[in-house]
């Protein structure tokens, strides 16, 4: 029995086969009138959907590439800016460090200056009180050698010609 029932479905059936064909155009009518429609609707709205992300995006990508020049226009002003004020520290550091050295020079000739000054005046203190002591000695030595007391002016006036006598040195 299997065999007829098979032989039964490659048979053609007028029948069956307008029975399929109503079948078909009225699934067809249906999905046409209802279905279709909503799918169409849905397939068009995807797309819109599709092509608005795709407008989006490429905005977007523009607007990153835009906002990417500014930002390696920003680093390289950036960047020369920074060079500029490397620069002018590195010539105001010069400029300090020349004018500190002058500072520096100067403040040594001057203490210098004052150390001859001071050597000078002291020199000349010495040399008046090895005058003076001189002098006495002088005096005390021929006061002895005179066996007798010799006034004021005259002990002035013998210490002045033997200061005069001296050596400036």
């Amino acid at each position: 029995m299997p065999f007829v029932l098979a032989a039964d479905l490659l048979s053609y059936n007028a029948g069956l086969a307008f029975w399929i064909t109503i079948a078909f155009g009225l699934m067809f009518f249906v999905l046409a009138k209802f279905a279709f429609p909503a799918i169409l609707g849905g397939l068009k709205e995807r797309e819109t959907t599709i092509e608005e992300s795709l407008s989006r995006a490429e905005r977007a990508n523009a607007e990153a590439q835009a906002l990417l020049a500014q930002n390696d226009t920003a680093r390289r002003e950036a960047e020369a800016q920074a060079q500029t004020i490397l620069r002018d520290a590195r010539e105001e550091a010069t400029r300090q460090r020349e004018a500190a050295k002058s500072e520096l020079r100067d403040e040594l000739t001057a203490e210098r200056e004052r150390a001859t000054a001071d050597i000078q005046l002291e020199k000349q203190q010495a040399l008046a009180e090895l005058r003076s002591e001189v002098a006495a000695l002088a005096v005390g030595a021929a006061e002895k050698i005179l066996r007798k007391e010799i006034d004021a002016t005259e002990q002035r006036g013998l210490v002045d010609r033997f200061i005069a006598d001296l050596p400036q040195n």
